[in-house]
């Protein structure tokens, strides 16, 4: 708020004909700030600091390449290279940016990929190798001499200066445009190029280096340059330090960030000297610069006509005014008591520009939105879902009408870590390899044998060899239980039916066939004749309670299916069981669980829901509602934020009605 009363004060002097206004702070975040706050009205102050070269766009990209070279081109360091506005690949803007966007989607989204341009072309099929190629080229071109430098022990800095400009260069040029253009023009590029040449007239006495270390140079290298634009600044504006302010004066002084610590600067014991030894040296103590500072601080407060101001708060925490406003407050509290002007330095007092800066970006009026109730025409609604899908719709259908209407998907992470999701899938295509391998009595060996089929599933599928030495005790564990397990259901008298049994069922309904899909883990026989829906959890398995309410319908939705004979190669049967069979591979490796419920019974129960779910949403006037039932939602969705759950839900949570 402070930058913005300031910036509002300076555009007021705009106003009068011929009056300047200068901004004089010790505070390089507060001019940065004003600066910025000026850009809402197109003005650019004159910042007598200038910018840091590591902050302009060229020294950005500089460093953005090297870190992204120096980290094997792992997702977040080679996205934020590609990705700044510098970067063209030899393209025209819009079509390399549309690459780079596909290319995060297909090979940098998910677990990270292998290190160098090499686990990036591993990461992708052939297929999309191909699709990529150019953009893959592209990378090989400009990074391929800088990356082989960087695997090396060490190397000459020299080399690994010319071979990261070459990079930056390579990836700044467009399809119209050279790099010298891009990258070193105007005064923030003339400054960058500048820097290189120097750096590389010094090259040699830096000699060889580690490749891992050059990131960190040339940002320290860089550390102390700074860019002061030449030309374009506002004539009447200015942002002055406490030197500058010396020898200048405006119409307008504004004396801004008055806290201790700030103005004067806290007074830092030298890490090098004592202050017996600076003195016997002859050189000043650390409080002479707060000297001066007040000097500083007399001197502009002085001018015809200034304003001060401080931030109570910083950085979420309470600040102290500056010793100079302290003794001012004293002064008219003291000496001028009877002038009316005591507490005027009191934040706030008498003072409208706070309100107004609040005014700025305060509308006029705000009307809360209800929550969201699409009705797409029946023509765009969904006329085939799987049974994982129809859960998804009875809990909460605006997901499904993001999911299946809009077509927005979720995007995985960057450097995502594998997720419980991934073990899962690893785990179930581990068994099901083996019940294909496999699909009668367990072999003796049976345990070597899905312990061997689990370690090609973790090295086919997993890449940090950190979270195959976690998950792999589990998984052994996991198989030394369920063949045990598997044993004892044999003995039972259960053989496997199914395995990732594929199945579906056509119903008729008021908009047309709907079709019913499934992939059921295992369906197996029971001596009985009746067979048993399966389903393999790694994580938390639904309860009776739930299935029986219909919350939780997928294995009610596959025993209806496999009663009706809807998968292929298994012959339609009654549903005798419904049983989860929880594998972690933790203390309990695992937990077999058969739903005390009657699997038919409820089996039809989920399929006569299903039909008046879709007979119901059939009707176009029926909406799409978000989380209509949230006290069975405790996790936030995929979709809460595009339903705005937080704006139109229950204060202090998202546990609204959806009202």
């Amino acid at each position: 708020q402070e930058a913005t009363v300031i910036a509002l004060i300076m555009r007021r002097t705009l106003e009068t004909p011929g009056r300047t206004c200068a901004l004089v702070t010790p505070d390089r975040g507060l001019a940065r700030r004003v600066a910025a706050e000026l850009g809402r009205w197109n003005i650019k102050v004159d910042d007598s600091a200038g910018v840091p070269m590591a902050q302009t766009p060229p020294g950005a990209f500089l460093r953005l390449t090297a870190r992204a070279a120096a980290g094997g081109f792992a997702p977040v360091g080679l996205l934020a290279a590609l990705k700044h506005p510098l970067a063209m690949g030899g393209m025209a803007a819009g079509t390399f940016r549309g690459r780079v966007r596909a290319f995060e989607a297909a090979a940098l989204r998910g677990p990270r990929p292998g290190p160098g341009l090499a686990g990036l072309k591993a990461a992708l099929a052939p297929a999309e190798r191909r699709a990529f190629a150019d953009l893959l080229g592209c990378l090989e071109k400009a990074a391929g001499p800088f990356e082989a430098l960087m695997r090396q022990k060490s190397a000459p800095f020299c080399e690994l200066l010319a071979a990261h400009v070459q990079m930056a260069e390579s990836l700044a040029a467009s399809d119209d445009e050279a790099a010298s253009e891009r990258l070193w023009s105007g005064d923030a590029g003339g400054d960058a190029a500048a820097f290189i040449y120097e750096l590389n007239e010094g090259a040699k006495i830096l000699g060889e280096i580690e490749g891992r270390f050059y990131p960190a140079l040339l940002d320290a290298l860089m550390a102390g340059r700074v860019v002061r634009p030449r030309y374009g600044r506002h004539p009447r504006l200015f942002i002055w330090g406490l030197l500058e302010a010396r020898l200048q004066q405006a119409d307008t002084i504004i004396l801004g960030g008055l806290n201790e610590d700030t103005w004067p600067p806290e007074a830092k014991a030298n890490p090098w000297m004592s202050r017996p030894m600076l003195a016997a040296f002859g050189l000043p103590q650390p409080e002479r610069r707060t000297g001066l500072t007040a000097h500083d601080f007399a001197q502009a407060f002085a001018a015809d006509k200034v304003v001060i101001s401080r931030s109570t708060r910083a950085g979420g925490a309470p600040t102290v005014p500056s010793r100079w406003l302290r003794r001012l407050e004293i002064y008219l509290k003291g000496t001028l008591k009877d002038s009316g002007l005591d507490g005027a330095l009191r934040p706030g007092t008498g003072s409208l520009w706070p309100a107004w800066a609040l005014a700025l970006d305060k509308p006029e009026k705000t009307a809360p939105l209800p929550a969201p109730a699409p009705r797409p025409p029946a023509s765009a609604r969904p006329r085939k879902l799987s049974v994982t899908r129809i859960e998804t719709w009875i809990r909460d259908p605006y997901a499904l009408y993001a999911m299946k209407i809009l077509k927005l998907y979720p995007l995985d992470p960057l450097d995502a870590e594998p997720s419980a999701a991934q073990r899962g899938a690893i785990i179930h295509h581990a068994l099901e390899e083996f019940h294909k391998s496999y699909p009668g009595e367990p072999p003796a060996d049976a345990v070597q044998k899905l312990i061997a089929i689990g370690g090609k599933e973790l090295a086919n599928r997993l890449a940090p060899p950190s979270v195959r030495a976690f998950w792999w005790p589990r998984f052994i564990r996991i198989a030394e239980w369920f063949i045990a397990n598997e044993r004892q259901r044999r003995d039972a008298g259960y053989s496997i039916a199914g395995v990732e049994a594929e199945g579906e069922m056509k119903i008729a309904a008021p908009g047309g066939l709907f079709t019913l899909t499934a992939r059921a883990d295992r369906i197996d026989r029971i001596a009985d004749g009746s067979i048993a829906i399966i389903d393999f959890k790694t994580g938390q398995a639904p309860s009776a309670r739930q299935v029986k309410s219909g919350l939780a319908p997928q294995l009610s939705l596959e025993a209806a299916l496999a009663e009706a004979g809807g998968f292929d190669g298994i012959p339609a049967a009654p549903a005798g069981e419904l049983t989860v069979i929880r594998l972690t591979g933790g203390t309990l490796a695992g937990e077999e669980k058969t739903l005390d419920l009657d699997a038919s019974e409820v089996a039809g129960a989920a399929l006569a829901g299903l039909k008046k779910r879709i007979e119901q949403f059939d009707d176009p006037d029926t909406p799409y509602l978000s989380r209509p039932a949230p006290m069975f939602e405790r996790y936030f969705g995929d979709y809460d934020h595009l339903a705005r759950v937080k704006e139109w839900s229950a204060p202090g949570g998202n546990d609204g009605d959806g009202g």
